[in-house]
């Protein structure tokens, strides 16, 4: 039988860097969102901190995680070395959780979050950037599919878990940030498995990692990208808005356990289909999902509805996180791979901690529902730019870049 006619498994490009990334991000995840769906309440219920103290802390610690991929994914590309940094940022989370659970106020928790988010920004560029070096050019959608997986999956599992030490065996709220340290750990093991493979740079003593080496259709991108992002605030206020129409905390959690389930079915099957497609069709799904779901929760107080689209924007969720870097990594050189998804990842941070100020003030001083109804505008802005402003396909990267 010759090799053309020998039939390719489906999943022959899997490597074992591609599944031990992925598990750390269920691991990283489950950490991380067995305490996001109770801080919002930790925060007003425990602390008694307004709507915008919630908007300030998560758009703060957001806009830190993302800002920092930004320096992360420059000095990952400028040492060419991606798995110690990450390594570090997996430590700095994992340690970051528990001293939110004895926080007596709330700068404590906005000191706390501001660590955890600050390992979260300082892995995730590097930790993409093996991800995309770990497969072909062809499989790289799936590679971040199956990697949305594993930290949309954890996203599942996490607010789960809280549900179960919080109601079934009556575990103080405390707790669970205490708790949360053993999946951060794990999630640290994870990576100090992975196999970096030494980058290939022709003809160069150093990397000069700048701004002007990134091409144009790179730029247009991140500019479609801030137009969506400027009204995209922090998932926290999904969460208050689920229980000031009347939700329980056991619900809320569950709800919010099912955006992210849904958010993990989807994330393998975009990047599939953006391989397959393009990512650009598959990307702008995602705004219109965003757009659906905003507009709906600002004009229904059902709690049937509201979980009804809270479950639905986790198609957002999914398609968002695995297109949105696999194609910010299309625009690229490997050797620039990392820095330009950092930049990506930190266009978005600076972009949400704006959403989650103006948010917060709305939400106080205006009303909810205008949270959401601002958001639903820049949705559309922000689709707009995506269709008129960015290419449907990369070019090559390597032979593209402004000089």
């Amino acid at each position: 039988m010759t090799a053309e006619s020998t039939p390719r498994k489906p999943f022959a490009w899997i490597s074992r860097n591609t599944v031990l990334l992925a598990l750390a991000s269920l691991f990283a995840d489950i950490s991380t969102e067995m305490l996001y769906p109770i801080l919002p309440i930790f925060l007003t219920q425990t602390l008694h901190a307004s709507g915008s103290i919630v908007g300030l802390v998560d758009g703060i610690s957001q806009a830190t995680q993302n800002i920092v991929q930004g320096f992360s994914g420059w000095l990952s590309d400028k040492l060419q070395r991606r798995k110690p940094i990450a390594l570090v940022g997996y430590f700095l989370a994992a340690i970051a959780k528990p001293v939110i659970g004895v926080a007596g106020a709330w700068p404590t928790v906005l000191g706390a979050r501001f660590m955890d988010r600050l390992g979260a920004g300082l892995r995730s560029a590097p930790r993409d950037a093996l991800i995309s070096s770990s497969v072909a050019e062809e499989h790289r959608g799936k590679a971040f599919g199956l990697e949305g997986v594993g930290d949309n999956l954890g996203a599942f599992l996490g607010p789960l878990l809280a549900v179960l030490l919080l109601i079934t065996l009556a575990f103080d709220i405390r707790w669970i940030f205490y708790i949360a340290f053993f999946p951060g750990l794990l999630a640290f093991l994870m990576v100090l498995l992975v196999r970096e493979r030494p980058l290939v740079v022709a003809a160069k003593a150093r990397i000069d990692v700048n701004l002007r080496q990134f091409p144009k259709a790179y730029w247009t991108y991140l500019l479609a990208t801030a137009l969506f992002g400027i009204g995209n605030s922090s998932n926290a206020f999904l969460i208050l808005q689920t229980q000031e129409i009347g939700a329980s905390l056991v619900t809320t959690i569950l709800i919010y356990a099912g955006f992210n389930l849904v958010a993990a079915l989807i994330s393998y099957p975009a990047g599939f289909l953006s391989d397959r497609l393009g990512r650009k069709g598959v990307l702008l799904i995602s705004f219109l999902v965003f757009l659906i779901a905003y507009l709906g929760f600002a004009l229904t107080r059902s709690i049937y509805l509201i979980a009804l689209l809270f479950v639905f924007y986790g198609l957002y969720q999914g398609i968002f996180r695995s297109v949105g870097k696999a194609f910010a990594s299309d625009f690229v050189p490997e050797h620039l791979r990392a820095s330009g998804i950092g930049w990506y990842s930190t266009t978005i941070g600076l972009l949400e901690l704006i959403a989650s100020i103006v948010a917060g003030l709305l939400w106080d001083h205006v009303s909810h529902e205008a949270v959401f109804i601002y958001g639903a505008v820049f949705a559309v802005v922000g689709s707009a730019g995506l269709l008129a402003l960015v290419p449907g396909k990369a070019a090559d990267p390597s032979a593209g870049a402004a000089r």
